[in-house]
């Protein structure tokens, strides 16, 4: 009875660890605080990230000059408009957030955001936020 319940025990252990790894969810966290190169080189690292792992939870906390490409109308070094790429990745799952803290230093209001974004209290805090609460791989391109 006793190497019965051994038996079972390992073929649930084995079972268990033998799930493939794309059954979890990986979520991470991009930080673009520097402007809009760093911001066309995280939407490119992005669309790269989820051709090769589409279910990855991805969002993306901005502040200072990071919140550049998330304002309307705002365009890379080329002058293309950001809001088609934004727009792309938030169909995909995408979670795009921006400092109110440099919203209010910049007298911007969050009307100027586009609408894909969500203002967070502080870039840095919720940067934090995801990291320590809810286990956020972090990646800054």
């Amino acid at each position: 009875m006793f190497s019965r319940l051994i038996r079972g025990s390992v073929l649930v252990i084995t079972a268990l660890t033998a799930l493939p790894a794309s059954a979890e969810t990986t979520n991470v966290v991009y930080h673009v605080n520097e402007g809009v190169q760093q911001a066309s080189r995280a939407i490119g690292n992005i669309r790269n990230h989820l051709n090769a792992d589409p279910d990855t939870r991805i969002v993306v906390v901005t502040h200072g000059p990071g919140i550049d490409f998330l304002l309307d109308g705002a365009e890379d070094a080329q002058g293309r408009p950001f809001s088609g790429s934004i727009g792309e990745l938030a169909a995909r799952g995408v979670e795009f957030r921006v400092c109110n803290n440099t919203l209010n230093a910049r007298k911007l209001t969050p009307a100027s955001v586009v609408l894909e974004a969500k203002v967070v209290p502080s870039g840095v805090v919720e940067v934090a936020r995801l990291q320590a609460k809810e286990h956020f791989v972090y990646l800054r391109p």
